[in-house]
């Protein structure tokens, strides 16, 4: 599967990231000193260098006071006003869905 990482998928993510720093009228260097980061790791996150992960971007909200659930709402509403146009990233979300349903999950059954 192609990475997403270059994908406009991702622009879009890290705009909503972005733009959610900027109404709360936070610098790089604010935010950073709320994670206990350094402002080069804000930096690196919003122009897609270093990758956030769940955990991550959850105390990134919280520190941005961001509802989790309502920016994974606003992000859904913008990716799906931009579908995939990468034939071999859509390939791969396709499989991905086939492979582990469309609520990919890895719940044990027993």
């Amino acid at each position: 599967m192609l990475k997403s990482l270059y994908s406009r998928h991702n622009e879009i993510f890290l705009e909503l990231l972005r733009s959610n720093r900027e109404s709360s009228k936070l610098r790089q260097a604010d935010l950073a000193g709320r994670l206990g980061h350094v402002q080069a790791t804000v930096s690196k996150v919003e122009i897609g260098v270093r990758r956030l992960d769940v955990i991550e971007l959850r105390a990134w909200l919280i520190a941005l006071d961001v509802d989790f659930v309502a920016f994974m709402d606003e992000l859904d509403q913008r990716l799906r006003a931009h579908p995939v146009p990468d034939a071999r990233l859509g390939a791969g979300l396709r499989q991905d869905a086939r492979r582990f349903g469309p609520h990919v999950s890895r719940r044990r059954r027993g």
